[in-house]
């Protein structure tokens, strides 16, 4: 049995610098990094890499937002490919990540913490890469998670250098956009145990192969 799902998943995504959070008036650095202009019409830089088989990424305008806005759309049908967008970024400078998804169903009768249920309909992924030491490749991945309740964290079935971070959970929000800021610098030392100056790409990703 196939199961086909359809997510709206960002506008924009984009970090903002540690100064845009703080009261200090002295210094401030108002460097915007945008990592994904979506509501733009603009999937470059983003490249596409396939797991099994093909999300299919478009994008559209939804009609529902005030005013209507082009939003990036996934439909996937028992398969696995994500965006990537592949960029040195200072996160001790710009650590605030901000953005949004919604989507209109959820999976069921899942234990993602198993392979066979390793599937989300929608996920952010952080990215440390370890060059060529790829074992020491590290990933945060922000997820609406349809089986863990919000908050929940564990380690991905298919390698423990991946956590899996429920940000969104269960069908409460079902159909409406919903908005997100994260600390990606503090989120890394405190769940993945990283003290780290600079990731490496930033990935977004709808599947629905297991």
């Amino acid at each position: 049995m196939s199961f086909k799902l359809f997510c709206s998943l960002l506008c924009t995504v984009f970090l903002l610098p540690v100064s845009a959070f703080s009261n200090e008036q002295n210094s401030i650095d108002t460097t915007t990094l945008y990592i994904g202009k979506f509501s733009s019409h603009q999937l470059t830089p983003w490249k596409e890499k396939s797991f099994h088989g093909n999300t299919n990424y478009s994008i559209i305008t939804d009609s529902a937002l005030s005013p209507p806005t082009q939003v990036l759309k996934a439909i996937s049908k028992a398969s696995a490919s994500g965006l990537f967008f592949k960029q040195r970024i200072d996160i001790q400078k710009t650590p605030w990540l901000h953005w949004s998804w919604k989507t209109t169903k959820l999976f069921s009768h899942m234990d993602e913490t198993q392979k066979s249920g390793d599937d989300f309909v929608a996920r952010l992924y952080i990215i440390i890469d370890g060059g060529l030491f790829f074992w020491d490749t590290h990933a945060l991945n922000y997820v609406w998670s349809s089986s863990h309740p919000q908050g929940e964290t564990w380690h991905n079935p298919y390698t423990s250098n991946a956590t899996m971070f429920a940000i969104e959970s269960g069908n409460k929000h079902l159909g409406q956009w919903q908005y997100y800021t994260r600390n990606i610098y503090e989120d890394l030392k405190n769940f993945i145990g990283k003290d780290v100056k600079y990731i490496d790409a930033i990935a977004i990703m709808t599947d629905s192969d297991n």
